[in-house]
């Protein structure tokens, strides 16, 4: 006889299973309620006289049951029945009970590892992560299509941000941060009027920054140009305060002397309150707002010269660094800075050289800003350049009834993730295999994605007054639904992608930097482009390709592909695929090849694209530094300086960690021996995790290995 067990495997009978189970039950009750062995011998004999060849493992309980009830053994019976119901619980319950207990023991390195923005020891953090373990369970279990869930877990896709699914909130988005300030807008129930003045308009941007922040799980991204305007209040406010205290008292140089210091001073404490409000502001998802601030040098805003004036200090700040809690200088998490380059500051002549000579030295030492340029931008997005959100995706261009670009206050809906070395170690080289795998996953990918976009559709915007009544995102009544706001491409939705140069590898032996190699991953990317142009079309939602830094799914992907496929040379024994078009760290290329290179992906990829270079010993090549910036004006839409340089975030030590006799890594400065506050790429992806020995014998750091 064989047994089919409730997953649907079907295993050898084991009459021995059956005895375990009943005399366990035995143990639990008085003597007198226990089964004799006769009876037990009985209902063995019950089983096999079924006489099937195929029972199920409920059946024979049934059977036990009803045994142990006719010869009285209620005691017993109920004992089984419970026992019998607490398996089928366990079963059928959450799998997050062990994730939860190591989270609260700080055990769980999965999630330490996730988001180097959130520390799991604090307590505020880890109800955050508890609630999200909750909601990946429920969203796995639930509320996604059985092979939707299977193909998440077994590494075709990637579902992103399940631990928030269960709730009415999206991605990321550019926030309307114009409208809220000369508008006014609402906190809490509370009315914020329009600021009169620099300073609070700092003030009220970060608090409408965590207010944001905690109504969605992706970043925001707020453009400074708008501050311009309540510089220029703040001038006027002082200049006519000394007018009328002192009227013709004062010479116009002395009057214009007083203005420019007190505006001065309140430029520093407007940046610093932004510097230092979204630093220690801690959002209800567990961390500091993810917030970009778009540092644009645009000649047409009549606010240009105070726009420079904020961007100015905002990077003096950043070279500055912070204070952490022992008093030294570090380099904050937040905000990221993107900094574009155009014709006026593109270190050619320009009229604001300067600036962006200022931000070089601040890329050298703090590692942001990253740069856009401006130049590739307008090539790219019909002549417009604007902000990515605060995940790096960018928005298609949209005009409104006026035919007017608009894409602040646009968001982006959710992201899939398609693992495309799976499919080249699926296809073994052969090409119609391959597309034919393409095209499964592709279908995959886009149900993965409609589901997120049918758990928005019924969003009334009472959930997020913030986001969907006051400004950062519409002006929606209350109980009306943010559903016209999901079609048209006003927002955007994206399929991400893993792996580029590891499937063309298995598919062509070589790199995609080869010709050969090259011109299968060009089609690999048209490919991907043709289909969310064709989900585009079909369903009037903004669908659109996406390769950023992935975090922690280059790693995820390869491990799952190692454990089912085990060590392919070059792919799966690396431990880590390589994120979206990039270059392989590995191969030995310059920043301005690489960049050359990449560039042509870029083109490929406008839901989103970034790419890196790595200059060793940045404080030391500020010429290079500036050479790699005039080169990403001509030639790249978005780059990244990156370096190897060690760092520890207690004591500001920039220097080699080294790992002490007892085979830890310690800071040699201060000898903190916290994984978690020290790193060696600073910034790259955030990673701060442990650091590890390759197989090469070869110090490296996970973050490295997975995001350059």
């Amino acid at each position: 006889m064989k047994i089919q067990k409730r997953d649907g495997r079907v295993v050898p009978y084991e009459e021995e299973k059956i005895l375990a189970a009943i005399r366990k039950a035995n143990n639990e009750v008085e003597e007198k309620d226990r089964a004799e062995e006769a009876l037990i011998t009985k209902i063995l004999e019950a089983v096999k006289a079924e006489d099937k060849e195929l029972q199920t493992v409920e059946h024979v309980q049934d059977i036990i049951e009803q045994h142990l009830v006719e010869c009285n053994k209620y005691v017993l019976a109920k004992k089984y029945i419970v026992y019998r119901y607490q398996r089928s619980l366990l079963r059928k319950s959450n799998t997050t009970d062990e994730s939860i207990l190591k989270l609260i023991r700080n055990e769980n390195k999965e999630l330490a590892e996730e988001n180097s923005n959130k520390n799991t020891r604090l307590a505020s953090t880890q109800r955050d992560y508890i609630a999200g373990e909750v909601s990946r369970d429920v969203t796995r279990r639930m509320l996604l299509p059985e092979h939707i869930s299977m193909a998440h877990d077994n590494g075709a896709i990637h579902f992103h941000d399940a631990d928030y699914f269960i709730q009415p909130i999206f991605n990321c988005c550019l926030i309307n941060i114009k409208d809220m300030l000369d508008n006014g807008t609402s906190i809490n129930g509370k009315m914020i009027e329009s600021p009169k003045s620099f300073q609070v308009a700092c003030t009220v941007t970060t608090q409408i920054i965590a207010a944001v922040a905690s109504n969605q799980y992706g970043g925001q991204s707020v453009n400074i140009r708008h501050l311009g305007k309540y510089l220029r209040k703040s001038r006027e406010k002082f200049e006519a305060q000394l007018e009328a205290e002192f009227g013709e008292g004062l010479e116009p140089a002395v009057k214009a002397r007083f203005v420019d210091i007190r505006l001065q001073d309140e430029l520093r404490s407007g940046v610093q309150t932004i510097q230092y409000q979204i630093n220690t502001l801690m959002t209800t998802n567990g961390q500091a707002p993810f917030v970009t601030l778009f540092l644009h040098i645009d000649e047409e805003d009549e606010y240009v010269e105070e726009t420079v004036m904020i961007i100015t200090e905002i990077l003096r700040q950043r070279l500055e660094g912070t204070k952490n809690e022992k008093g030294v200088y570090v380099t904050p998490a937040f905000p990221k800075l993107i900094y574009v380059l155009d014709e006026n500051n593109c270190l050619k002549g320009g009229k604001y050289d300067h600036v962006t000579r200022l931000a070089a030295k601040c890329s050298a030492k703090r590692m942001y800003p990253d740069y856009i340029s401006a130049k590739k931008m307008r090539e790219n997005y019909e002549g417009n350049v604007f902000s990515c959100m605060g995940c790096r995706s960018f928005l298609a261009p949209w005009k409104d009834e006026n035919g007017k670009y608009q894409f602040e206050g646009r968001f982006n809906q959710g992201v899939v993730s398609l693992n495309l070395p799976q499919i080249g170690i699926l296809a073994e080289g052969n090409e119609e295999t391959f597309w034919k795998l393409m095209d499964e996953r592709l279908e995959l990918c886009y149900e993965a994605l409609m589901c997120r976009h049918k758990a928005l559709l019924k969003v009334v915007s009472d959930v997020s007054p913030i986001h969907w009544q006051y400004g950062a995102i519409a002006r929606l009544k209350k109980g009306e639904t943010i559903e016209k706001l999901l079609y048209g491409g006003y927002s955007s939705i994206s399929l991400g992608y893993i792996g580029l140069y590891e499937v063309t590898w298995l598919m062509k032996g070589v790199s995609h930097t080869e010709p050969s190699g090259k011109e299968f991953a060009m089609r690999v990317m048209d490919y991907m482009n043709q289909a969310v142009q064709r989900w585009k079309k079909e369903t009037n939602i903004g669908f659109a390709l996406y390769g950023t830094p992935a975090e922690t799914l280059c790693y995820r992907f390869a491990r799952i592909d190692r454990e089912r496929f085990g060590d392919i040379p070059n792919v799966t024994d690396k431990g880590y695929y390589t994120n979206s078009y990039h270059v392989d760290v590995r191969e030995p290329i310059d920043a301005f090849a690489k960049f050359t290179f990449e560039s042509e992906f870029q083109n490929k990829s406008l839901g989103g694209a970034i790419s890196y270079v790595e200059v060793p010993n940045l404080m030391n090549n500020l010429e290079a530094i500036e050479e790699v910036i005039r080169f990403i004006y001509d030639n790249i839409q978005y780059g990244e300086f990156n370096t190897k340089s060690d760092y520890c975030h207690d004591c500001g030590y920039d220097g080699e960690i080294q790992i002490n006799e007892d085979n830890e890594w310690e800071c040699p400065q201060c000898h903190n021996k916290d994984h978690a506050r020290m790193n060696v790429t600073r910034r790259t992806c955030g990673y701060l995790g442990e650091n590890f020995w390759n197989s090469g014998k070869t110090r490296e750091i996970k973050a490295r290995v997975l995001h350059l």
